[in-house]
């Protein structure tokens, strides 16, 4: 099978529908998040190089087919229509390390319908877990001001694709290096790591573990300090550092307690024993908030190890994205749904200083002071251009970065700009849904006929 799969059923169902009904026409459909979580001011678009790649190679083979037909309990040749799909259409997107707000589209797939419907649930996945912790690790570099931030949380991300994805992700916001050696290896980035408390508990001292770890690893080293005592554990790492011919970067690592006040009493036996060379990390249950007050303190810490909390965005595991059809074969669509209105029709967001953001029709010239965020990134089911590289989505969020408001650029409570929308999309929302509204009020009537026909005068049996 291929990734053809890894889609929601009734994804399938409606494909194979529109393909016996001969709904083949372009469609446009528009992924966005509708609004950001609380303790948000922006967000980070992300996850669109995977969602490029699964396009790319998306095409419906038998024994996909044969899967279909067995999760549906169909004969086979029910699901044949869709052998042999693939994705033939036009992508526009935000390219990933811009900021982005709430409303604004950061993809929109244009591509015969049943194509464009059956790529919802994995282009969503994509870029809505992504864009999530993407967002998550660049607030941990705001919070660390200056200070390099790592990458912890491959042990508990949820599976390794996703540690894979936090750790490059991470690196795109800024941080310095990752654990994960797989993604290190892969996307050029530095490996970074200490050693566990397992190891200072295998030995008879932490005098002896931290001696055995040098020998093994000549150069800078990174001792643990907290495994029994940590004020303990430090004067011990002093008393071993001094000894060894290891040059600078070398540093120790304070893992649990109090790492505000256990920094300021490590630094000071550093100091005091002529380390004052020797870095302090601190790690353990870290996120921009931790990190924040650690910071806010004056804690003397140098490098922080964020793990668990960013690599699954603890505090906003969601978005609230969508996928929502705004376009079929030249028609204009929407939904009415109570607090889930769409706006209709291909649109095109436009930056604007101070992210006062337009949301307009994709046709719209741009204003005078505002420049388009969404791209043409594939185009008959092919990359319309190479791969970015990982410094080049670097290079996107830091610029736009340092354009965002400060009040959304706060740990806590931040206020996130707000997009306006265009006159002309203004407009055709209005007369798309006074026209869904008169079709509705007409079928309703219809219908109200057509229930009193059949069941007859009022009180008839």
């Amino acid at each position: 099978m291929s990734d053809a799969t890894t889609t929601d059923l009734y994804e399938v169902t409606m494909a194979m529908s529109y393909l016996r009904e001969g709904m083949t026409g372009p469609a446009t459909f528009s992924l966005f998040v509708r609004d950001l979580p609380p303790e948000r001011g922006f967000l980070v678009a992300a996850g669109l190089e995977s969602a490029l790649d699964y396009l790319s190679g998306l095409r419906v083979g038998p024994e996909d087919v044969d899967a279909f037909a067995s999760a549906l309990h169909r004969p086979r040749r029910d699901l044949e229509p869709l052998l042999d799909l693939e994705f033939t259409g036009e992508v526009r997107a935000v390219p990933e390390g811009r900021i982005v707000l709430a409303g604004e589209p950061l993809l929109e797939v244009t591509a015969p319908l049943p194509q464009a419907q059956l790529a919802e649930t994995f282009v969503l996945n994509q870029l809505s877990h992504q864009t999530a912790v993407a967002s998550k690790a660049a607030r941990c570099v705001l919070a660390a001001a200056g200070h390099p931030v790592v990458d912890f949380s491959l042990r508990r991300t949820h599976g390794t694709q996703a540690g894979f994805q936090a750790a490059r992700l991470g690196a795109m916001a800024g941080f310095a290096g990752t654990s994960n050696v797989a993604a290190a290896t892969a996307l050029g980035i530095p490996a970074v790591g200490t050693m566990a408390h397992s190891f200072v508990e295998a030995f008879a001292t932490e005098e002896d573990a931290f001696r055995a770890f040098a020998r093994s690893h000549p150069g800078p080293v990174t001792f643990l300090v907290d495994t029994y005592d940590t004020e303990k554990g430090v004067r011990v790492a002093a008393c071993v550092l001094r000894d060894l011919d290891r040059g600078p970067g070398s540093a120790v690592r304070l893992d649990s307690g109090d790492l505000g006040a256990l920094a300021v009493r490590a630094r000071a036996i550093l100091d005091t024993a002529g380390l004052a060379d020797v870095r302090i990390v601190a790690s353990g249950g870290l996120d921009e908030y931790g990190v924040d007050e650690l910071v806010r303190s004056g804690a003397p810490i140098d490098t922080y190890a964020v793990g668990t909390r960013a690599g699954v965005s603890a505090d906003a595991p969601y978005l609230d994205s969508a996928y929502k059809m705004v376009e079929y074969d030249g028609r204009p669509v929407m939904k009415l749904s109570s607090a889930k209105v769409t706006a209709p029709g291909p649109k095109q967001a436009f930056r604007r200083p101070g992210c006062a953001d337009l949301i307009a029709l994709a046709d719209e010239r741009p204003p005078d002071d505002g420049t388009p965020l969404l791209e043409t990134v594939m185009r008959n089911g092919r990359r319309t251009g190479r791969r970015p590289t990982l410094a080049e989505c670097r290079e996107r969020f830091t610029a736009d970065l340092d354009r965002l408001p400060s009040a959304a650029r706060r740990i806590r409570a931040p206020a996130a700009p707000h997009a306006t929308v265009s006159e002309r999309l203004s407009a055709l929302t209005a007369r798309t849904r006074r026209r869904i509204e008169e079709q509705t009020s007409a079928e309703s009537a219809g219908l109200s006929v057509r229930e009193r026909t059949a069941c007859g005068p009022l009180g008839s049996p």
